[in-house]
């Protein structure tokens, strides 16, 4: 009788990966509940405050998904956007815009640029966040 050799489930955890999440938000408030509350989901979360900064963290850690607001200094969300889909080396990384923005045509230009969907801040909770999230990446 063979014996089948098993990895016991608590090595399995902990070698799968952790997925990583980009907040790019720069009210300090939302950012540090969104981070808590992913790190409690068992995501990786970073916080930048501008499209310059998610820019800069995208090409250093390649998220898996990028929670991305639309009104920011230095670079709005817009073109954050539009630079990162531009990049073939990170076209493909998921983008969750969370925005106080409702009109029809932001919304529809966030998804024309390639956000996968559009949440607005005052309409969603913290766990309808986080749902989407899970969503996006199993």
């Amino acid at each position: 009788m063979s014996e089948k050799s098993a990895v016991p489930p608590s090595e399995i955890s902990l070698s799968k990966a952790k997925k990583e999440v980009l907040v790019v938000e720069d009210d300090y408030f939302y950012a540090n509940i969104y981070r808590a509350k992913l790190a409690r989901e068992g995501y990786g979360a970073e916080v930048v405050a501008d499209g310059e900064q998610a820019l800069k963290a995208v090409r250093e850690k390649k998220p898996d998904l990028i929670l991305l607001d639309l009104i920011m200094p230095v670079k709005d969300g817009f073109e954050t956007l539009k630079e990162l889909k531009a990049d073939p080396n990170f076209k493909d990384i998921k983008v969750v815009v969370l925005s106080n923005l409702g009109q029809g045509e932001d919304v529809q230009r966030a998804k024309d640029l390639g956000a996968v969907d559009y949440l607005i801040k005052t309409n969603v909770s913290l766990q309808e966040v986080v749902d989407k999230i899970k969503k996006y990446l199993t």
